[in-house]
């Protein structure tokens, strides 16, 4: 599981702590929404156990995930089993391939800032939010269970030794506008929950709000 810890604002930036919390390595990455900066060379690597600072300006916004099974040196492309971002290290803006745990994060300077786990792009790994301040108003975050466990087939995303590494989302596994919400489903009233959209809403994700305050 990786948590990611929203810390204290100091002189408009902002330290986010990415905490490894499964017994594997991780590669987490970092991608800018567009005029955004780009923060922590937009990857890292992060052992078991192991927390990594990354400082953001007081206003950034982008996501944050992590990659598994990366491989750098062999120069294959893709060099990550998930989330890869065109075999780099440091993705430098890209977006991971799908499928992946999104952290999608919204600073706003002095305001109330935003944050939100999501499995629009699918599934890799757990993945929880943690204000470092408490906040009764604020919980936890997050998607806590493994998802492979309840993948199903078709939607599963096998590495090379047939292990499950993923869980696609419908729109990616079927590229159909009734899971894609797109063209003709493209409206609230045409878009309805389908038998895999509420196979991860019944995950659980843990109660709370998605708004925390780093200066108070």
């Amino acid at each position: 599981m990786k948590s990611v810890y929203a810390g204290n604002a100091e002189a408009h930036q902002v330290a986010l702590y990415v905490h490894n919390k499964c017994p594997f390595p991780i590669w987490p990455a970092t991608a800018p929404n567009s005029g955004q900066p780009v923060i922590a060379d937009g990857g890292f690597y992060l052992a078991p156990g192991q927390t990594e600072r990354v400082i953001a300006p007081w206003t950034w916004n982008g996501r944050i995930w992590a990659r598994t099974g990366c491989n750098f040196g062999s120069n294959w492309k893709p060099a990550c089993e998930t989330g890869d971002c065109d075999g780099r290290l440091a993705c430098n803006g890209l977006i991971g391939t799908p499928p992946a745990t999104l952290v999608e994060l919204s600073l706003q300077g002095g305001k109330p800032n935003y944050y939100d786990v999501s499995l629009v792009d699918g599934y890799n790994i757990p993945v929880s939010v943690t204000p470092k301040i408490t906040n009764p108003k604020c919980l936890i975050q997050g998607c806590l269970k493994d998802v492979r466990a309840l993948c199903p087939s078709e939607l599963e995303m096998l590495n090379s030794k047939g292990e499950v590494v993923g869980c696609k989302s419908a729109c990616l596994a079927f590229d159909d506008d009734r899971f894609c919400c797109r063209n003709e489903y493209g409206s609230p009233g045409k878009c309805k929950p389908s038998v895999y959209s509420k196979i991860f809403v019944n995950i659980q994700f843990r109660p709370g709000s998605k708004k925390f305050n780093n200066n108070k």
